[in-house]
């Protein structure tokens, strides 16, 4: 599976669709919007009607606040729509927001998510199909409907899933039942190598599945600019969530991996006081080495190669062209990145 390049997009209905038109033109593969302030799906609908070959996708929607039938319906409309160029991304969440955002029981994420899964496709399975509804799962049903409900079949079934993934168990969901993996920007590349990639490749071979098949995505925090001034401003901004994500606990084991466990815990207790602005000065420039790919944009690909060869499928690139001199620069890196060798290809 060759290397492929992804950007995330601003999640503005007033400037989506001139905003994928352009990455199109500069020849990026696919966009995504993730699920922050704005919904995640109906900006995709703009995406499809003005691309052509654009893939698109939730990076990530937050599964549990929507029930697998929600999801299945607005992941098979996009389907669809888009000519078979939509992904659906998903990811858990943590227990505070799922049960104080969303308003969601919380239950053990890996497991719940695998049946969240199933349960989908066999909706999918039966619209497409026409089987009998009969999936029962320990948290999630499907086991009635009727034409009236049946969107019926399209021409594009085969929906790729792909999860957000920190810690090994859902590294292996995602080799199992999923068509790859969303990693987490708070993952170092040894997390990344050492982790999460043989955790992905184990859950494959579970599966009977070849691990090349799968799609890679994500990982590590890209950090650049124009000029060294802008690296070094990113780099600031980069260091602050790099802090506030690791005073999460459900992100223990990155940290672990690199013998952080005390500044884990340092964070963790700054964060319960509210001491956002103390947290930043825990972490590192060797830490920042670690969790990021850093550089100009001339660095960029040179350093881009170095992080990424032989983990990913896709990568993402944090650039927004605003000039013509820009714009033929994106396009030089965006060809180079296509060149760094992919999963299984090193």
């Amino acid at each position: 599976m060759p290397m492929t390049v992804g950007v995330g997009i601003p999640n503005d209905l007033r400037t989506i669709a001139e905003d994928a038109r352009r990455f199109e033109a500069l020849g990026v593969d696919s966009v995504f919007v993730g699920e922050t302030q704005h919904n995640p799906f109906l900006p995709l609908v703009l995406v499809a009607e003005h691309t052509q070959r654009l893939t698109m996708g939730t990076s990530v929607a937050i599964a549990f606040p929507r029930v697998p039938h929600i999801t299945a319906n607005i992941a098979w409309d996009l389907a669809r729509y888009s000519g078979g160029r939509f992904v659906l991304g998903l990811g858990t969440q943590v227990k505070g927001h799922n049960e104080r955002r969303f308003s969601v029981p919380w239950a053990p994420p890996g497991p719940r998510l695998r049946d969240y899964i199933a349960c989908m496709r066999a909706i999918w399975d039966s619209w497409q199909n026409g089987t009998k509804p009969n999936y029962e799962g320990e948290y999630y049903q499907y086991r009635l409907t009727s034409p009236f409900f049946n969107p019926g079949p399209i021409d594009h079934p085969d929906i790729p899933v792909i999860i957000s993934a920190v810690n090994p168990f859902n590294a292996r969901l995602a080799g199992e039942v999923c068509d790859g993996i969303a990693i987490h920007g708070f993952s170092t590349f040894r997390y990344i190598r050492e982790v999460l990639i043989p955790a992905v490749h184990e859950g494959a071979r579970r599966a009977g599945k070849d691990p090349s098949t799968l799609h890679v995505n994500g990982g590590g925090f890209v950090v650049t600019g124009r000029t060294p001034d802008e690296v070094h401003e990113a780099l600031e901004r980069t260091r602050r969530q790099v802090s506030f994500y690791a005073s999460t606990r459900s992100y223990a084991n990155v940290m672990k991996t690199h013998g952080w466990d005390d500044e884990a815990a340092q964070l963790h207790r700054l964060s319960i006081e509210a001491r956002w602005d103390d947290m930043a000065a825990v972490i590192t420039d060797d830490m920042l080495e670690e969790f990021c790919v850093i550089g100009t944009w001339d660095e960029l690909p040179g350093r881009m190669r170095e992080k990424f060869a032989g983990i990913n499928t896709q990568v993402t690139l944090p650039i927004d062209p605003t000039t013509p001199d820009e714009e033929a620069q994106f396009r030089d890196i965006v060809a180079a990145l296509k060149t760094i060798p992919a999963v299984g290809e090193v």
